[in-house]
């Protein structure tokens, strides 16, 4: 399905919902799913560039499989949540991280124009809990993990979200990052790839 047919009203995403990331972290493993939103303007496509703002000195990679809704839905219940999900795409959750850290909340971090890659196309019949999930940066592997490592699956995760707010066909929630996250520069090419959904390729350039 081509990732430029839906108009999602927002994007959801998820932190820390990886063990392994967790442990990396030496973090306590949540006990429920810490939510965050990038807006919609932030989004860019396969084979788009990714623009690194004159403003932050760390611009962070995060490979993410990204579940993608079919239908209006709200306070859904786990064992319904597949009913309502049009299918699985791959989001690269770009950070400034040094922005992140200095703000103490992450909007302003999460949010700059081309922030937001996703693609490279939507696929529904996956086993969304066991697919290995990949970032590499000029061809050298970054990021390693399953899904299966995630803290919160994807179907708690529609019913989290979906008790908080009414999500709509299109909108997205971004399921967290794994292990390995690591900085771009000028001039990388950065290639997530989740099994079964392909790769999603972007450029990156600084801000003129």
């Amino acid at each position: 399905m081509d990732i430029r047919s839906i108009n999602p009203t927002k994007i959801v995403c998820v932190g820390l919902n990886y063990i392994d990331h967790a442990k990396e972290l030496n973090m306590e493993i949540p006990e429920y799913p810490i939510i965050f939103l990038k807006p919609t303007s932030s989004i860019i496509y396969n084979e788009d560039y990714i623009i690194r703002p004159k403003i932050s000195k760390r611009v962070d990679y995060e490979v993410e499989l990204a579940i993608v809704i079919g239908k209006k839905c709200k306070n859904v219940k786990k064992s319904e949540a597949e009913d309502y999900i049009m299918g699985y795409t791959i989001l690269n959750d770009v950070t400034a991280r040094d922005l992140q850290q200095k703000d103490g909340q992450w909007t302003r971090a999460k949010s700059f124009d081309t922030f937001c890659p996703i693609g490279p196309r939507i696929v529904k019949d996956i086993d969304p809990m066991n697919l290995n999930i990949e970032c590499r940066v000029n061809n050298e592997v970054k990021q390693k993990s399953n899904t299966k490592n995630m803290i919160f699956d994807v179907y708690e995760l529609v019913e989290f979200v979906s008790s908080i707010m009414t999500l709509y066909p299109g909108d997205i929630i971004s399921t967290g990052t794994p292990p390995g996250v690591g900085e771009l520069k000028a001039g990388d090419v950065v290639e997530c790839e989740i099994e079964n959904i392909g790769i999603l390729r972007n450029y990156v350039k600084d801000e003129e």
